[in-house]
């Protein structure tokens, strides 16, 4: 599928970090948090561009990892407005992690200078599927659409994911057995409901049979439509 594949490479960090990059990571921030320089940063990660780094890329922080209270994640120190969860969001862990790793800390009355630990993201399951990364305008809905699958099915594919609040170049999963996108280019994609024919959506959309044939190669048997099934509705000329 075109666009689709992000596989994201483990690199060598010798006496380093290794960190996930979550919404909201630049190098510049990174480098703050993790009292580091960009150009070390950039040193350390050769092969990725600082200006496209995307949720769940694994990156090198050149600097040993910090012994202490919040082993596999970093300390935060507490800005004016920060809420466990606005820094849940921001982070994309849940409100129950940073409860967890924070026993001491009362969420409720949070200090500006207070340090709190951000932990580790949970690892997420293998895709049963293929990935897709997110690109603007994307939604549940569309992506339903788009791949000839349910919002349903793809909540239940992406356990973890909040539909609405998707990032763009974040990775989430395709349920199994899903043919990919069919071509509708300028065109729309619509699935075919129970009494659906062809020639009932052609006069529907005002398309002739004829195009409305040449622009769905993929049909089994255009005669039989299956429910659920993707057709693309090319545009009018």
């Amino acid at each position: 599928m075109d666009g689709q594949q992000y596989p994201f490479e483990i690199p060598a960090c010798p006496g380093g970090t290794l960190y996930t990059i979550r919404p909201g990571d630049s190098y510049f921030s990174l480098a703050r948090r993790f009292s580091t320089t960009v150009e070390a940063l950039e040193a350390a990660n050769p092969g990725v561009d600082p200006t496209n780094l995307r949720i769940g890329m694994i990156i090198c922080i050149p600097v040993p990892p910090v012994p202490g209270p919040c082993p596999g994640g970093f300390l935060y120190t507490v800005e004016a407005g920060d809420t466990f969860f606005s820094l849940a969001r921001r982070f994309g862990i849940a409100v129950e992690a940073l409860i967890a790793a924070n026993p001491g800390v009362d969420p409720d009355k949070l200090f500006v200078g207070q340090q709190v630990c951000i932990p580790a993201p949970s690892p997420s399951p293998p895709c049963p599927g293929d990935t897709y990364t997110i690109q603007a305008g994307d939604t549940f809905s569309s992506l339903a659409r788009r791949f000839g699958t349910t919002i349903e099915a793809l909540r239940a594919a992406n356990p973890g994911v909040d539909p609405d609040r998707l990032q763009v170049g974040q990775v989430i999963c395709l349920p199994p057995g899903i043919p990919g996108p069919i071509p509708c280019p300028g065109g729309t994609i619509y699935l075919v409901r129970p009494g659906d024919t062809l020639a009932s959506l052609g006069r529907r959309f005002g398309v002739p049979l004829p195009r409305l044939i040449e622009a769905n190669p993929h049909l089994v048997n255009p005669n039989q439509l299956q429910v659920g099934e993707p057709i693309c509705i090319p545009r009018q000329l």
